[in-house]
C-alpha cells in the first residue's frame, strides 16, 4: 500500500484541480482498501485460520468507523470549500482506525497510527498545497517503514 500512495502523490501532485487531486487520492483509497483485503486473506489462508476469525473481526470493528467518518467528512468539507483540511483529517482518521484496531495487534501497530495522527495533525494546519507531501509521508512513508518493521519482527 505505500508504494501504491507514493505513485499516487506522484500523480495527485500534477492535477491542476482540487477536484481531480481529490479524485485521484479517492482511488487511490478504493485501490489500497482492496489491496489490503486482498493481503488480510493471503496471510489467512496460508496457516488456514479463517479471514473473519475473532481478531480479525475486532480488528474490523475498531478500524471501520474511523474510515466511514472520514468519508462523511470528505464530502462535507469538499462542499464547504474546505478541501484543505482533507488531508488532515484523513491522516488522523486513519491513525485513528490504525490505534483503535492495533490495540487487538502487536504493539507496533498502535504506535504506527500515532504517528499517522501525529501528520494528520500538523496537516490540519497546512495550506492544501501541502496535502500531497502529508499524503505521501504518511500513506506511502509510514506503511513503507512500518511494514519493514512489522514483516522483520513478526512476519507480516
Amino acid at each position: 500500500m505505500g508504494v501504491s500512495a507514493l505513485l499516487a502523490a506522484a500523480i495527485a501532485a500534477r492535477q491542476s484541480t482540487t477536484q481531480s487531486w481529490l479524485l485521484t487520492w479517492l482511488a487511490e483509497g478504493v485501490f489500497a482498501i482492496a489491496l489490503g483485503a486482498l493481503a488480510m486473506k493471503r496471510k489467512a489462508d496460508s496457516p488456514q485460520v479463517p479471514l473473519l476469525s475473532a481478531p480479525a473481526r475486532k480488528f474490523v470493528l475498531s478500524f471501520a468507523p474511523p474510515l466511514l467518518v472520514g468519508a462523511l467528512l470528505t464530502v462535507v468539507l469538499y462542499r464547504a470549500g474546505l478541501a484543505g483540511a482533507i488531508p488532515g483529517t484523513w491522516l488522523l482518521l486513519y491513525g485513528t482506525g490504525i490505534v483503535t484496531g492495533g490495540a487487538f495487534s502487536v504493539r507496533i501497530v498502535p504506535v504506527m497510527g500515532l504517528c499517522f495522527m501525529l501528520i494528520g495533525a500538523v496537516a490540519l494546519f497546512c495550506p492544501l498545497a501541502w496535502g500531497t507531501a502529508f499524503l505521501g509521508a504518511g500513506f506511502g512513508g509510514l506503511h513503507l517503514v512500518f511494514g519493514i518493521i512489522i514483516a522483520r519482527r513478526y512476519g507480516g
